[in-house]
Parts: structure tokens; C-alpha cells; sequence
């Protein structure tokens, strides 16, 4: 490492030097590249492990990506980045696998389903202390189908409005993660069942007055007979809730609000 002193006012590559700044400092640095080349990289025997490493690496990054529109667009209500958590989830799951196959190991949510059940999207006001209520959700895989039970709802004591906005509403989702594994015609990782994968079905209950009391109901979605059709024993059934609160929009219906609600996954069958 080089400082570059003088009148010389540069950044990035010049031949085999990369000129750059730190965030504390004024100073021009000079490095000399270092490191195998691309070549090296993708041809060297000796870089075989580091290979292996990036080809799960993308099938892990293409599981979580996918994952996330299991949970039927939920996600929006997350108060931190779901997706790097969902892609080192992919990757334990590999490590589950037998290591007979390195950089080709499948990704088998199938078989490990509780891995994402109680699932929440949010850290600082989780689903529990927002919605204090006992609610049960259970899915039936034969059909798609699911079905949630919310008893009545006392707000003054059973939800926490944080940002104390005047209307709120429940939403469940019912979705599909397919387990992936790595095809040799296309050199990367696939769905078992691509029409199962990142699938889901979203159902919003009415908007309630965030100062009332809400009866006892049942929330019932099922995906469709076309789905049911794919369904086999590599596709994993997640049955998702969130709270969303909302406010009143410009042309006077209640709109949600950007961030103010949280959700979670009730169950994985």
C-alpha cells in the first residue's frame, strides 16, 4: 500500500493499481491488485472448493428471493432485510444434505418444514406484541387450504397502534416454497415443482376502527385447483398473518401506511 502525495487527484483502476479514499482520511491510497485472476478462478483445480462455494451460494440466492412471495407480499411489512436471513437459511438446509456432491447439494425445505415456521418479519414490535391475541392457524396440504381463528378483539387492550393510526386490518396468506436442486443442463439451481414455487393467495379482512371491539371470525383462503394439481411431497405449505394499519387517503377511503403493521408465518406444513 501506497499514499499518493502531490497534485495527482484520481480514483479507481489504472493498469494494475486501484487508487481509492477512506472515510476518515483526505489521502489518495494506492494498492496493487491482488488475487487470482477470473481465469484462474474458473479453470484452476486449486479454486474448486471456492466453485463450489459460489454455484450453492446462487441457488441459496434464488431460494430466498423466491421465498419471500410465499409469504404473498407480507414481507413489505418487515422492519429489516428478510432476504439475507431466508438465503443463509438455504444454505443450512444444504449443510443438512449428505456432502457426497459439493457445490450441487440440494436445498430440502420439504424436510425441515418448521425451519420457517413462527417466521417474523419483524424485530422491534414482533406480531405477538402487536396482536395480543390467541390466535390458531392450521393448514389443510391435502386441499391448499387454510384457516385462521382470531377471537374477539378489544383494541384498547388486545392491540398495540404504535404510530396511533385509525384503522387497521388483518391479512393471511397461504403460499408454496418448492425444495431446489442443481440441473446439469442448465449448470443451476431449479424448483422441483416450478409452478409451486413463490407461489401464494392473499385475503384482507375489512378495515376496522383502530378504537373498537372486533367479534370472534374465521379467515378461510385456499389456492386453486390448478395449483392443487402440482402439489407433491418436495413443496412446503406456509400459512402467513400480518396486521396492517391505515389511514384516510386523499379521495377519503383508508389506505395502508408505508412500514406500519407485521406479520409473520403462523404455520409450515
Amino acid at each position: 500500500m501506497a499514499i499518493v502525495k502531490g497534485v495527482l487527484q484520481l480514483q479507481g483502476s489504472l493498469e494494475n493499481v486501484t487508487y481509492y479514499t477512506r472515510r476518515v482520511s483526505d489521502q489518495i491510497i494506492a494498492r496493487t491488485k491482488q488475487g487470482p485472476s477470473k481465469e484462474k478462478l474458473a479453470t484452476d483445480p486449486k479454486y474448486a472448493g471456492f466453485r463450489n462455494h459460489q454455484r450453492e451460494w446462487k441457488g441459496c440466492a434464488k431460494f430466498g428471493s423466491l421465498t419471500r412471495f410465499a409469504f404473498g407480499g407480507l414481507h413489505r411489512l418487515a422492519d429489516y432485510n428478510l432476504t439475507p436471513v431466508l438465503n443463509g437459511m438455504g444454505k443450512n438446509l444444504m449443510k443438512k444434505e449428505p456432502d457426497v456432491n459439493p457445490g450441487k447439494r440440494s436445498i430440502r425445505l420439504s424436510q425441515h418444514k418448521q425451519a420457517l415456521e413462527g417466521f417474523n418479519f419483524n424485530k422491534k414490535n414482533p406480531f405477538n406484541t402487536v396482536l395480543r391475541v390467541g390466535i390458531t392457524g392450521q393448514i389443510d396440504r391435502d386441499n391448499l387450504l387454510a384457516t385462521v381463528t382470531i377471537p374477539r378483539i378489544k383494541t384498547d387492550i388486545d392491540l398495540v397502534n404504535i404510530q396511533r393510526l385509525p384503522y387497521f386490518r388483518m391479512i393471511i396468506a397461504i403460499g408454496t416454497v418448492s425444495d431446489m436442486h442443481f440441473d446439469e443442463t442448465e449448470e443451476a439451481y431449479v424448483p422441483a415443482v416450478l409452478g409451486l414455487h413463490g407461489t401464494s393467495k392473499v385475503f384482507n379482512s375489512p378495515w376496522y376502527t383502530s378504537q373498537s371491539i372486533v367479534p370472534e371470525q374465521i379467515m378461510t383462503i385456499q389456492m386453486t385447483e390448478a395449483q392443487l394439481t402440482l402439489l407433491t411431497d418436495e413443496i412446503t405449505v406456509l400459512l402467513s398473518m400480518a396486521v396492517e394499519f391505515g389511514t384516510v387517503g386523499i379521495d377519503g377511503e383508508t389506505v395502508e401506511v408505508k412500514y406500519a403493521g407485521c406479520g409473520k408465518v403462523l404455520e409450515s406444513k
